[in-house]
């Protein structure tokens, strides 16, 4: 007979460990805070200045903030699996839900649908709070690929969740994936894409962002298959993440 807990209550305790923490949850909050935020405060400042004035795609420049925001969810992700490794909370967690594949799904689980909820929120408050301040350029909710926008944000934020939650299971670090993670989506994706148009747009963070795009940018991914491209990294870290918890020692 499993001394396994059923995964109701191991899905609540793991929503119990992410609430108790504040730096975790402030992190989820973080991806709503920045990313609608900053979105609204750059089309305040400049979004009426003239046409094109927020770039040449108008879709794609309404997720603009996304790019601090996805450091906040890689934040999220990454303290929340990381809290484990310290002070042998693994050992306890382990005590409680024997069934290490039980415990590393159901973790998996809660940051999942904790990241697409905040996410899809995340995205139509930036979509909207962007075409606020947009006059007679702004879009409307409803115009070509908005909706598809809209959703994909979310996605793209949920995604960007797990990756960094899987690697944080590998590395058993949640700064090193920080520091990795970090400044790879923030500057050396950005020069791979430069250098090699080819292969930077199977880039996590550009592949998953082609959702958020009205237009193709001349590669070989569309909207969707570029989601599907980031999904598949995200779930080969959270492969990697599962066989690293189910074989080394707490």
């Amino acid at each position: 007979m499993s001394t396994a807990l059923p995964t109701r209550p191991v899905l609540h305790s793991e929503w119990i460990k992410i609430r108790s923490l504040r730096g975790t949850f402030g992190s989820l909050i973080a991806v709503l805070v920045v990313t609608a935020g900053i979105q609204t405060l750059m089309a305040w400042a400049i979004g009426t200045a003239e046409e094109g004035a927020m770039g040449d795609d108008p879709l794609f420049a309404s997720y603009y903030a996304l790019n601090f925001g996805q450091i906040a969810a890689i934040a999220f992700g990454a303290n929340a699996f990381s809290a484990e490794f310290h002070n042998g909370a693994l050992r306890t967690t382990l005590a409680a839900v024997p069934d290490r594949t039980r415990f590393y799904l159901s973790k998996m689980a809660v940051l999942a649908g904790l990241a697409l909820l905040v996410g899809q929120v995340t995205g139509l408050l930036t979509f909207l709070g962007g075409q606020a301040f947009m006059g007679q350029y702004a879009m409307k909710l409803g115009d070509p690929g908005t909706v598809r926008s809209v959703v994909g944000c979310g996605l793209y934020l949920t995604v960007i969740t797990l990756f960094s939650a899987g690697l944080t299971a590998i590395l058993r670090s949640g700064v090193a994936v920080i520091s990795i993670l970090g400044p790879f989506v923030l500057l050396v994706s950005f020069v791979i894409s430069g250098v090699t148009s080819g292969i930077g747009q199977f880039m996590p963070d550009k592949a998953g962002q082609m959702v958020l795009r009205s237009e193709s940018i001349g590669g070989v991914l569309g909207p969707w298959t570029g989601m599907g491209v980031a999904m598949l990294w995200a779930a080969a870290a959270a492969i990697g993440g599962l066989i690293a918890v189910r074989r080394r020692d707490a």
